[in-house]
């Protein structure tokens, strides 16, 4: 299987374990083009402190168990505020809401181009 056939895989992987795992207002973003630190972004969130592990838990179980996830980088998953992983071509954030409003993530990625110029 090619690389990018892997990628669309993994990230209907993602999509539907977070859709599984009742994570809320998730928001794909495509970084091909706009940076080099992966293909995808995703950005999603739980209820509270507690979802947000159980849907990042569920995700890397998903993610193993579809051959994506052997080598994905975790952080913050044993404090539920914001837990980030990176799968290499698919960078996935799950924030609490109140964390998420801060970060705005959505609004860096989405932003368009200044005169033309690629946001990295």
């Amino acid at each position: 299987m090619n690389g990018i056939n892997s990628v669309s895989l993994a990230l209907q992987s993602v999509l539907a374990s977070l859709e599984d795992a009742k994570a809320e207002n998730i928001i794909p973003i495509d970084l091909r083009g706009k940076s080099v630190i992966a293909d995808h972004m995703i950005i999603a969130s739980g209820r509270s402190h507690r979802h947000v592990a159980a849907v990042a838990d569920q995700l890397l179980r998903a993610l193993k168990e579809s051959g994506h996830g052997n080598n994905a980088k975790i952080e913050g998953l044993s404090g539920g505020d914001w837990v980030l992983i990176d799968t290499g071509d698919i960078i996935i954030h799950i924030f609490r809401p109140e964390v998420r409003e801060f970060y705005n993530l959505e609004k860096m990625w989405q932003a368009p181009e200044l005169d033309g110029e690629t946001v990295h």
